[in-house]
């Protein structure tokens, strides 16, 4: 197996060296697509298990609506195919015969979501009304990347609808709180979470929220974002309830989603020059056995003692190398490249003395553990991997922070290294673009930090407190 380039050499092509030599995912002869192996998609689906858990914890159901969208529902709603049109790919034929009206593949589901809900609600009786679907979408990308931005994608995007606007309001800050928590307590990441800026808003939205993590080289990557759209689509859409007064009234919506991004999130956080470095909670195999032999004899005795072994392993996925083709260093480098948290090698010593060897993936200690403490050993060095990563992308993460308040110096440094910046903005739509030109940096959320001082580009009073950080 070939080795990495180093992070520190070219970030971009370890990134996607990694993809590949970890068999997350290989490119699709559709320019753009990609293909997801079954260790990339077991990722995804362990990430899946795990959110949607908490999405029904919300008080959300799980739908499927169609994937094509006739174009009559985009050109309902001005602002919403404005944002998308570049993105959006076309059907205009279909057996053998030219369509009468042209199909949008769903590049995202407000549009015909909306109109379906027309037909599901009459009443106040019938609101709230949460659903969510697990679904792909197709947005037509020009540069791509794997995970990160491909044209057709894996995601969950949840719709919701209201009586008023404070409720909304709320679902809005739950579903980001949702992803908040998920992010820490699954992946190890943290995140800044607050309001995006009207230029980063969703297309059609009242205003959008997010969360931002920060990867080892320093840039910025949205992980998840939760929308208020007002009333415009319920409006465009002609979905209307009756309130307890019986008079008509329009209801307030919210969307929010995360994507197969979030694997392209979980490379670049953690990962090192070795290769992928996963948490244990969502993990696809959090430990990997290598038995360790010169003979069969040595095999036949180290097959029961592993049989022994793996039945104190209850709580836990795990998977044995019994690959005779491969040697011991081959299968190392194999498996840390592929991430799993806690490598178990058992040889003859090992067999004779009753002990294993346990080898964490994040920061390579080794620990003889007798065979009488596997069990516990095991399930306490997981629980601390797991917070450890987190522990240290909190501190990369504060530690690649800084406060700004000259422009010129901020100019400087974001030209020389990627970090994210604290600083104060007025608001004014001309001040953010300039950031944007001048640096290639964009406001990626709003801090909930109320300090009084000046805007960075013009000096004005302001009040409102922004992260800046060129971005993924």
């Amino acid at each position: 197996m070939s080795k990495l380039t180093p992070q520190s050499k070219d970030f971009s092509k370890w990134y996607n060296e990694v993809v590949l030599m970890a068999d997350l995912a290989d490119y699709s002869d559709v320019k753009g697509c990609m293909i997801i192996k079954p260790y990339g998609y077991a990722l995804w689906e362990n990430i899946q298990k795990a959110l949607d858990e908490k999405i029904k914890q919300l008080g959300v159901e799980n739908v499927y609506l169609p994937l094509f969208i006739p174009e009559s529902y985009f050109k309902k709603e001005a602002e919403h195919i404005e944002g998308f049109a570049p993105e959006v790919a076309w059907v205009t034929h279909a057996g053998g015969k030219k369509l009468e009206e042209r199909l949008a593949i769903r590049p995202t589901s407000e549009t015909i979501m909306y109109h379906t809900f027309a037909k599901w609600i009459s009443s106040y009786r019938d609101l709230p009304l949460k659903v969510n679907q697990w679904a792909n979408v197709v947005r037509w990308e020009m540069r791509t990347r794997l995970f990160l931005r491909t044209t057709e994608f894996l995601w969950q995007e949840g719709h919701t609808l209201h009586t008023t606007k404070a409720e909304a309001d709320q679902m809005v800050l739950d579903a980001l709180m949702m992803y908040k928590d998920f992010i820490n307590d699954y992946l190890a990441i943290q995140v800044l979470a607050g309001q995006k800026s009207a230029a980063e808003k969703f297309a059609g939205a009242l205003y959008t929220t997010g969360v931002e993590a920060i990867m080892k080289d320093g840039k910025a990557l949205q992980m998840g974002t939760s929308h208020s759209l007002g009333q415009a689509f319920a409006k465009t859409f002609d979905v209307k309830f009756l309130d307890q007064d019986g008079k008509e009234q329009t209801p307030w919506p919210t969307s929010w989603g995360v994507s197969t991004r979030m694997i392209g999130g979980l490379i670049m956080a953690h990962g090192d020059d070795r290769g992928l470095i996963l948490p244990p909670k969502i993990a696809p195999i959090q430990i990997v056995i290598i038995p360790i032999w010169k003979d069969m004899a040595e095999k036949s005795k180290i097959e029961k003692y592993i049989n022994q072994i793996t039945k104190q392993l209850t709580d836990v996925e795990f998977k044995i190398d019994w690959d005779d083709t491969k040697s011991p260093g081959w299968k190392f480098y194999q498996w840390e490249m592929k991430g799993v948290p806690l490598r178990v090698e058992v040889g003859p010593k090992d067999e004779k003395e009753k002990q294993v060897i346990i080898v964490r993936r994040d920061n390579g200690e080794k620990e003889k553990v007798q065979f009488n403490r596997i069990k516990d050993k095991i399930a306490k060095t997981l629980d601390d991997i797991q917070a450890s990563l987190l522990k240290i992308n909190s501190e990369f993460l504060e530690n690649n922070t800084k406060n700004y308040n000259n422009y010129d110096k901020y100019k400087k440094d974001i030209n020389e290294k990627n970090f994210f910046a604290l600083v104060h903005w007025c608001g004014d739509p001309k001040c953010e673009i300039k950031i944007k030109n001048d640096t290639k940096a964009t406001i990626r959320v709003d801090s909930s930090k109320k300090k009084k001082g000046k805007c960075i580009i013009c000096g004005q009073e302001a009040n409102t407190m922004v992260y800046l950080a060129k971005a993924y």
